[in-house]
């Protein structure tokens, strides 16, 4: 079952990164050296269980990297490669030990989402996709904090679920690929379901990274194609997270990360205020208009 699930996993990066690398190519665009620093320490931190979407939308907010409609497929795209890397990781770790069907059926169930999400968020206002991304923010912010106050789910030792979970988890593993391109990280709201559910946390790992990078994946050659994306920063976050992810998953046995995210909570809360506050100028605007616009005949 292993080989069957990396060597399409292979394929599929394979394909990814001659796309985004002709992409990037044709456009001439030189790596961000901002980007390469990101990439690395947000997937650094988010192979040892942190997360990248949050620290990375703070980032882009308060750097002004990336203009706000384009900051989900930017993300999206630039942690494609790292996410596939960490997928490698844990599936050859842990996939064995998962429910194939469970397994399975959440990475594709998840890949579907995040196709259909595609044209969603690119016929989206952008005053919507910043409250989106202000309410995924104060969600992370959240649930970092329960994290740090010992409130998350404990989780069971189940390496499988009942069939009508199974399929409970798949139909949530479809709706959370379709926020993917809204920048709504899944790894926390997969942890927190399945745990509930009884299955063993650690297994829970191979599920979320090998479906989010055949997402990403997917869905990002689909971002890569509609051009609405900074490729200057994707190539620079791509350069920097895989190194990132190899160090954190082969060298760092054991890190302190309670104070880490108490001081990621601020910093993500400030920037859902600064994304929640362009929304709300964005809406009122359009509406003032909207309002005056002449009528035509």
């Amino acid at each position: 079952m292993l080989i069957a699930l990396l060597v399409p996993l292979g394929i599929t990066s394979l394909l990814f990164t001659i796309f985004l690398v002709r992409a990037a190519t044709m456009k001439r665009a030189v790596p961000s050296g901002e980007a390469v620093v990101l990439g690395a320490i947000t997937n650094f931190f988010d192979t040892l269980g942190i997360g990248s979407f949050a620290t990375t939308m703070a980032w882009f907010k308060f750097r002004h990297l990336v203009p706000d409609r384009l900051m989900p497929p930017t993300m999206l795209v630039g942690h494609s490669l790292p996410t596939i890397a960490q997928a490698v990781i844990y599936l050859i770790l842990l996939g064995v030990l998962v429910d194939p069907v469970l397994l399975v059926g959440c990475m594709i169930a998840l890949l579907m989402g995040g196709l259909v999400g595609v044209p969603l968020v690119a016929r989206t206002s952008v005053w919507m996709i910043q409250l989106v991304v202000g309410v995924a923010l104060v969600l992370a912010a959240i649930l970092y904090a329960m994290t740090n106050l010992h409130l998350m789910p404990g989780g069971g030792t189940a390496a499988s679920l009942p069939m009508t979970l199974t399929i409970v988890a798949i139909v949530a593993n479809f709706v959370f690929g379709i926020l993917l391109n809204f920048g709504v990280g899944h790894y926390a709201p997969s942890l927190i379901m399945l745990s509930l559910m009884g299955l063993d946390p650690k297994l829970c790992f191979p599920i979320m990274a090998g479906g989010g990078a055949l997402t990403i994946a997917g869905a990002g050659s689909r971002h890569i194609a509609m051009g609405q994306i900074d490729l200057r920063i994707v190539i620079g976050m791509a350069i920097g997270g895989i190194p990132a992810v190899l160090v954190a998953a082969f060298l760092v046995k054991s890190m302190s990360l309670e104070m880490l995210r108490w001081l990621v909570i601020f910093v993500v809360i400030y920037a859902a205020a600064m994304m929640f506050r362009a929304a709300w100028t964005g809406r009122r605007d359009g509406k003032a208009g909207a309002s005056i616009a002449p009528v035509t005949t």
